[in-house]
């Protein structure tokens, strides 16, 4: 089974997170930010990779650190859990609609982070939580996981679908770059023959 656990404490947060690659949806998931916790649950669901996640935050100061440190940490252990991600798709594309509003999400598991992000939000807050910092979860993820990823908001009007039509297409898209393909036998996807070392892994 390909699983990862990281516990870390710091001042701002006390995270402990625990990934299965090869999992079947189950999550446990308390970070103090409802909303939060219901986007975090929707990726592990459709990903299809158990996720554990709780932290104490330092919520009285603001949302910020939580939602940071949950993407890093989640990342952190995908990364961690793909090992030299031999015989893995590594890419992966959903188009997710969420009623009315339709999300594109594409991946790749390059080694080389990046996020675009084209996102629209009228509303400042969902639930108790700040929509401002759904980019910083999507950039934070895209760092510590190695991944090159654009997330598109293709249409919608209410804020709510927009961002869950995103993570759902994120766990769609993840879903297809970590599972093994038997076809690779086993090889690195990267005509490199390596990725994730921080060079140009094509």
């Amino acid at each position: 089974m390909r699983t990862a656990t990281i516990t870390r404490r710091t001042h701002e947060t006390d995270i402990h997170v625990e990934v299965n690659l090869d999992g079947a949806g189950r999550y446990q998931v308390s970070t103090g930010i409802g909303f939060l916790d219901h986007m975090i649950e929707q990726l592990s669901r459709h990903s299809l990779i158990d996720i554990t996640c709780r932290i104490k935050g330092d919520l009285h100061v603001d949302q910020h650190h939580t939602t940071e440190d949950s993407a890093i940490a989640i990342g952190q252990c995908v990364a961690q859990a793909l090992g030299d991600k031999a015989g893995i798709g590594r890419y992966g594309e959903a188009h997710s609609a969420m009623d009315e509003a339709l999300a594109r999400v594409v991946l790749d598991i390059s080694g080389r982070p990046w996020l675009v992000w084209n996102v629209r939000f009228t509303q400042e807050r969902l639930g108790e939580m700040d929509t401002e910092l759904f980019e910083h979860w999507f950039q934070s993820f895209a760092q510590a996981a190695g991944i090159t990823l654009h997330v598109e908001q293709l249409y919608g009007q209410n804020n709510h679908h927009i961002i869950e039509g995103v993570f759902k297409g994120l766990a769609r898209a993840l879903r297809q770059a970590v599972e093994l393909d038997p076809r690779k036998g086993g090889a690195v996807p990267s005509t490199k023959g390596l990725l994730g070392d921080g060079s140009l892994s094509t």
